[in-house]
């Protein structure tokens, strides 16, 4: 749409009219080739500048459906069947399923046709094709039971047409815009002298602010400093996307498990599965799953390699432990600290404690006969080096260890216990298909990053923090994140 024909076609008809009733029946009538959503965008523009004034109105209008257009260029069905008709005449089932089951009837019903001989033939020399007459005109003015039948027919159909009622505005003899952008070619030619900005060009500049760190990125700075310094190696967390294998399938957890439903996890379309995991590999957690082995009797289901394969938003870092601890059994065993801070994804039901997208802290410890009185050693000391000494265990379920923990921390603000993560020990189904020795225990653990900070920070919403109702304000204030050891 060219918008120097429309602007000047638009105040040439306020102009002569001062009022333009429908604006969607105006701009077809001036280019029918105008996309109409791009007449609104010019109309709202110039009520911007209250040149003009605009009233939305909703109106229901009888329009022609795919079909009817089609009747319009090649006639009703029954008058498609009549004029095909030879002095041979057509069986009632070829023309049945050449025109439809409605043409034969209503052609007869209106004394063009009649069957001899079980063959249909013509009966009137001429006809007027009534409905073609119909549709051609003004369909507001049809009989109500003609367009109901019409309707019935699907030759017409409602349609929902919004137009604008368009008025001399109180500033209507303003006609130029106030431009937002100084351009390099204004600059060239000197035409932003006879412009008007939104701005004042002539203003000095603002001298910009540095840059200033997310509350989160410092509580995991802190996080990782303690991890190092209890001798944890960090492992590489860059693939947000996992395939269910290394996500759900190495970690024991049941192809039938919930938390492998639409509702709990984000599934990718495309592509929609990958395979990096070697066939033999497969084939031992095959087995694990579905007949049992390791002193295990396994879950007792038909393993599918097509559920493994699909990719997802990873649903917990564990699957980059599970990948970690593998490598580590083809290497060679040796004991291992890791931990990792990063992203992972649940398709979660938002509230103050609860986000769809948030952080994960993961530790894990392979050494040869640990306990779970290591691991509660080990979590005790990472949050007593946090200065949160006020926290308990919940025993609790994980596919994936035995035995399990929940990790609870008291929250000042909301005056509750609120849920860290989860711990445990890997199972030895999830261990001794890797490669890993018999005689090693691995203490695995997944902690919020994002909680921990709301308790640090004496915050009570954990979307303040995470996500586009942060308060940027609260980002530049907040104070250095320096957890006091106890």
């Amino acid at each position: 749409m060219n918008k120097e024909i429309f602007n000047n076609k638009l105040f040439e008809k306020l102009d002569k009219d001062n009022l333009i009733e429908n604006s969607r029946e105006w701009s077809n009538q001036v280019d029918s080739t105008w996309n109409y959503n791009d007449v609104v965008g010019a109309l709202k523009s110039w009520e911007s500048l209250n040149t003009i004034g605009l009233e939305y109105i909703d109106s229901i209008q009888n329009c022609l459906t795919e079909t009817g257009k089609d009747i319009l260029v090649n006639g009703s069905p029954e008058a498609k069947l009549y004029n095909i008709l030879t002095a041979e005449g057509m069986s009632p089932a070829d023309a049945n399923k050449q025109f439809g089951a409605t043409a034969f009837g209503s052609a007869k019903n209106k004394g063009w046709i009649e069957v001899k001989a079980g063959k249909i033939v013509k009966k009137a020399e001429s006809i007027v094709d009534t409905v073609k007459v119909d549709l051609s005109g003004d369909l507001s003015k049809l009989d109500n039971k003609i367009l109901e039948q019409y309707k019935k027919s699907r030759f017409v159909e409602e349609k929902k047409m919004s137009y604008y009622r368009v008025v001399k505005g109180e500033q209507y003899n303003k006609r130029s815009k106030e431009l937002s952008d100084l351009t390099v070619d204004m600059l060239k030619d000197d035409s932003w002298e006879k412009e008007n900005f939104k701005v004042n060009i002539n203003a000095m500049g603002v001298v910009p602010e540095q840059g200033y760190r997310h509350p989160l990125n410092k509580v995991k700075n802190e996080f990782k400093q303690i991890f190092l310094d209890m001798g944890f190696e960090e492992m590489p967390t860059f693939n947000f996307v996992e395939n269910g294998f290394w996500n759900f399938d190495a970690l024991f957890q049941p192809q039938q498990h919930p938390a492998r439903e639409l509702q709990d996890t984000f599934f990718i379309k495309d592509p929609k599965t990958s395979h990096d995991f070697s066939d033999e590999y497969c084939e031992r957690v095959k087995q694990v799953h579905s007949v049992g082995g390791y002193g295990s009797l396994g879950w007792v289901y038909d393993w599918k390699l097509e559920e493994a394969e699909k990719n997802i938003l990873r649903t917990h870092t564990t699957a980059v432990s599970a990948r970690m601890l593998y490598k580590l059994a083809q290497n060679g065993f040796k004991p291992k600290k890791y931990f990792s801070i990063d992203r992972v994804f649940r398709n979660e039901t938002l509230d103050a404690t609860h986000l769809a997208e948030f952080h994960q802290v993961e530790g894990v410890v392979a050494d040869v006969d640990i306990s779970l009185g290591h691991l509660i050693g080990v979590i005790s000391e990472f949050f007593k080096r946090l200065g949160i000494d006020n926290i308990r265990f919940k025993p609790a379920f994980n596919p994936y260890t035995e035995p399990s923990m929940e990790i609870f921390g008291y929250h000042p603000i909301l005056k509750r216990w609120v849920e860290l993560g989860n711990s445990g020990i890997f199972r030895p189904e999830l261990l001794l298909p890797m490669g890993i020795p018999e005689n090693v225990r691995v203490a695995a653990w997944g902690l919020s990053l994002e909680r921990p900070t709301m308790i640090k920070y004496g915050l009570d919403n954990i979307r303040a923090i995470f996500g586009n109702s942060i308060n940027v304000n609260f980002i530049k204030n907040n104070p250095i994140c320096m957890f006091e050891s106890k």
